[in-house]
């Protein structure tokens, strides 16, 4: 190890401070063979909270790949066993950073993983940074991830990795969708008072300047409290504005209110495009008819031209088996949680010294990988530790008696077809 001159691990003489933590959720892939070695993977996601959706498909992800992986993953001519660790966040990042610390100092894991908006992949990463323990994260802008935790473009970090998409990305997929809609360019901003919100309400690196600079006026009425009851200022501050649109990134419980009282309110915007809280069929399926038409960015679905580099699988046999498997219909971060899992083998099967952190970070770094999601090359990012994932936009629109959820733009991944047209509200 990289740590000490006797090559110990000082996570070995560290103990996990704070009071006792639940016990943890051991997924083995592993047939227990004694010569084998073992590497032990942790993820943190938020199982359990209002970001309960992003994990929606976790244990589908997860079953399918301890069973990919039971034979092990051979390296430098040694079989290697491997273990998933398995952690809920509860959709809190001060949890996220107690089950990640119990990953890191508790149970020794080698690489440790997390998905889901700032809240889940910050404090993890964080937690593996002062570890000196190497981190692979997704599900997360990359200006939140970066920037969030107080990331330098010039250095950047030494053990923590993501792959994801960016603000830029989100911004010009919003307006590729509605360049074409004919409604006023003005715009209702919802921010709320997190790292997301924050980030994408940032006068300088967020919505304000490029939308300005595309022609559209943003109304934003301040940072609101996440799980707020009200919404009335800020209904009243678009009406005022004559926003034709509404914009922001909110928590499914969020805009559940803010949307109920639009209704109740007689506000009714002739687009509605939100980050976040518009990812997941089953929040649309909850508004009933007002989930109808309502839009949001497209990460990843059935349609994206991509295949798995550990199972040969394409995204549309991904997101069938996940409905055949569980009677639901498929979410975006399916994609996504695959391609940590890709990303994680590739990097396990090229280390130069598994026993070494320094060498799997290197090998992490080298990844120049081909994923169900797109490439993930860390090489060529927009900031040291950051490789950057196609987004397209699209719309909830009903079909029968489900709702299916329409590609309508893809002017930055003309590689992604489209499946549909805008309809207005």
């Amino acid at each position: 190890m990289n740590w000490n001159p006797q090559g110990l691990n000082r996570r070995r003489f560290l103990t996990v401070a704070g009071g006792t933590l639940a016990a943890p959720a051991i997924l083995r892939s592993t047939r227990a063979y004694a010569a084998n070695p073992t590497i032990k993977i942790g993820y943190v996601s938020p199982k359990t909270g209002p970001l309960a959706g992003f994990a929606e498909a976790d244990d589908f992800i997860i079953k399918g790949l301890t069973e990919k992986f039971a034979s092990g993953i051979a390296n430098n001519g040694k079989n290697w066993n491997i273990e998933i660790h398995v952690r809920d966040s509860q959709s809190n990042p001060n949890r996220a950073s107690e089950v990640a610390s119990e990953l890191l100092l508790g149970e020794e894991v080698d690489i440790i993983t997390a998905a889901a908006t700032p809240d889940t992949t910050n404090p993890v990463a964080d937690q593996a940074e002062v570890n000196g323990t190497p981190c692979i994260t997704t599900d997360c802008p990359w200006q939140p991830y970066f920037f969030g935790r107080n990331g330098n473009p010039a250095e950047g970090f030494e053990n923590t990795f993501h792959f994801f998409w960016g603000l830029e990305d989100v911004i010009g997929a919003f307006l590729d969708m509605w360049g074409n809609s004919g409604v006023a360019k003005k715009v209702g901003g919802l921010f709320p008072n997190d790292a997301d919100g924050n980030a994408w309400g940032d006068p300088n690196l967020g919505l304000p300047k490029p939308f300005a600079g595309a022609g559209y006026e943003l109304t934003d009425p301040g940072r609101y409290q996440p799980l707020s009851d009200d919404f009335s200022s800020q209904i009243q501050a678009f009406k005022n504005a004559g926003c034709e649109i509404v914009t922001g990134v909110m928590i499914p419980p969020d805009f559940a209110t803010f949307w109920s009282q639009a209704a109740q309110q007689g506000f009714n915007p002739k687009i509605v495009t939100i980050g976040k809280a518009l990812l997941f069929p089953s929040v649309i399926d909850s508004l009933g008819d007002r989930g109808n038409g309502l839009s949001s960015e497209v990460w990843w679905s059935p349609n994206h031209p991509f295949s798995s580099s550990l199972t040969g699988v394409s995204a549309r046999d991904l997101a069938d088996g996940y409905t055949k498997a569980t009677g639901k219909q498929w979410t975006q971060p399916i994609g996504f949680r695959h391609a940590l899992f890709e990303v994680v083998a590739d990097v396990v099967s090229r280390a130069e010294d598994l026993e070494s952190p320094e060498a799997v970070t290197a090998a992490i770094a080298a990844t120049k990988l081909n994923t169900m999601v797109g490439p993930v090359d860390w090489s060529n990012g927009p900031v040291k530790n950051v490789s950057k994932t196609p987004l397209v936009s699209g719309q909830w629109q009903k079909e029968g008696d489900k709702y299916d959820l329409k590609i309508v733009a893809n002017a930055a991944a003309p590689n992604i077809p489209t499946t549909g047209e805008l309809k207005l509200l």
